[in-house]
């Protein structure tokens, strides 16, 4: 199956904005791969915002389990 691609893709600014979380939480999800999957464009970390949304679906997911 194909993906088409989306408008645009997350800075960790963005990600941090639209979570409300400092910076440096996203780079430390990053760091301990606790966050949602980023990739590399060359120097620049990009999120897509498919992968945000699974991401936070499954932390939604596991709290109405607990």
């Amino acid at each position: 199956m194909t993906r088409l691609l989306p408008e645009r893709y997350f800075t960790p600014v963005d990600l941090a904005g639209l979570l409300g979380v400092p910076l440096e939480t996203v780079y430390q999800w990053r760091r301990k791969r606790t966050g949602p999957r980023g990739f590399r464009v060359g120097v620049h970390l990009r999120y897509d915002p498919e992968d945000v949304r699974a991401w936070v679906t499954s932390l939604m997911d596991r709290e109405e389990a607990a």
